[in-house]
């Protein structure tokens, strides 16, 4: 279950935040902005119902895992991003699976970076190795060169590259679907009305994470859950519109930073999904919400002077793990030491972290920096899921608001073509 605490907005000074009632005072724009986004016929939140890829995602699991000890993911962007908050948010952090599984490790190449390339070749063995080439046009510079890289290294060896690849694309067109079909390489669709920032519940995300053995019947119940709110003409019901309506008075007020600062290690990966949606999704006609991606309590010590005493023009919305399956007890073999006086109380890291957290949100609230709390009852599939889902409910809400497409990306398309272009000379 997810929830969202803004209180701390009332206790600041208005100027900077938000009275009571003052975000209801959106309250009338709901239903016509429900039915503007219908009118965009977006599929971020029916493609959950597509039970026929779902169970094509199970079938090909089912049949494949065991096969290999390493799964590669090659893509940029959206159609990295996706998968690795899921796979971050769910598996071992060190092993990029489920703790008990013996299920093949995946690693997302989600850059051309030419050491990282190497690198991964120093760790997986081709003849055990599935790639997952991931590009909603098909044509994506990056992740093309990136796939006849490994293609040319699995020639090489002799393997068969229908056993080696599987392609997420375009359902229709690209040099990836003709590949796959000269080649009889499995394919998956990316609905062609789904941009690639919001395909994190199609094949996109959801292939990976059923291939680490993340059980994504649950990530899809918690969507279905959170797509109810999101389509819900009841204000206090809409947690993403509410979300949206937060963000937008507070931009109108001059916080055009929203600062995504969870309190748990797992949720990083979700930080950096968020960051390239509102960027992308938002960053048109001049106007936009820049995000930055913070981790608790990490970047207290990094990044909280800046938001304490810098310019006041970030939104920080911290989000809050309640309830962890893991807890560790601080030993402390020096009682005498006045220092470290602040352990005597059998203190767990959990305790640490939850004051961590409410120094920062009281630190922040006293100098009048607007923050809230998304409140995560406890990390499992479901919430992680329902966190996918109000995340891209909001941010097409907050498109409404602003009065933008939250859907195009016309200046990506622009850079692909000057890269395109100069590789040409």
């Amino acid at each position: 279950m997810i929830d969202l605490d803004y209180t701390n907005l009332h206790k600041i000074n208005p100027k900077h935040g938000l009275s009571e009632n003052e975000p209801e005072s959106k309250n009338e724009l709901l239903p016509k902005f429900i039915e503007k986004v219908h009118s965009h016929e977006q599929g971020f939140y029916t493609n959950i119902d597509d039970s026929k890829t779902i169970q094509k995602i199970q079938d090909f699991a089912k049949t494949t895992r065991a096969k290999y000890s390493s799964i590669i993911i090659l893509g940029i962007g959206g159609s990295a991003l996706g998968s690795k908050c899921l796979i971050q948010g769910l598996c071992h952090l060190f092993q990029n699976k489920l703790k008990t599984s013996s299920a093949p490790n995946v690693h997302i190449i989600d850059n051309i970076d030419p050491v990282l390339i190497n690198n991964l070749e120093d760790i997986i063995e081709y003849s055990k190795t599935l790639f997952i080439v991931i590009s909603k046009s098909g044509s994506t510079p990056e992740t093309i060169t990136q796939y006849l890289y490994f293609r040319q290294k699995t020639n090489d060896k002799k393997l068969n590259p229908k056993n080696h690849f599987v392609f997420i694309t375009d359902p229709e067109k690209g040099f990836l679907r003709e590949t796959a079909e000269k080649d009889c390489i499995t394919i998956f669709n990316i609905p062609k009305n789904t941009a690639g920032r919001f395909s994190a519940l199609t094949a996109v995300g959801l292939l990976p994470a059923l291939l680490a053995e993340i059980d994504i019947n649950r990530i899809i119940s918690g969507a279905k859950i959170m797509r109810d709110k999101f389509l819900n003409e009841n204000f206090n019901e809409n947690l993403p519109f509410k979300l949206a309506v937060i963000q937008y008075l507070l931009y109108e007020k001059g916080k055009n930073i929203d600062v995504l600062m969870p309190y748990s290690q797992k949720l990083t990966g979700l930080s950096e999904w968020y960051r390239q949606l509102l960027a992308e999704s938002l960053g048109k006609k001049g106007k936009g919400i820049t995000p930055i991606r913070a981790l608790g309590a990490t970047d207290q010590h990094s990044q909280l002077q800046l938001y304490n005493e810098g310019p006041n023009d970030k939104l920080i919305i911290f989000m809050e793990v309640e309830k962890t399956d893991t807890e560790i007890t601080i030993p402390n073999p020096f009682p005498e030491k006045k220092e470290l006086k602040f352990l005597e109380k059998n203190i767990t890291f959990n305790n640490l972290m939850k004051i961590e957290k409410v120094a920062a949100e009281i630190s922040l609230t006293k100098n009048d920096r607007p923050n809230i709390t998304i409140k995560v009852d406890s990390l499992k599939e479901e919430t992680l899921g329902e966190s996918l889902m109000m995340f891209m409910g909001a941010t097409a809400f907050l498109g409404e608001l602003l009065q933008v497409n939250a859907f195009n990306q016309p200046g990506v398309e622009h850079t692909k073509k000057i890269i395109k272009q100069s590789l040409l000379k």
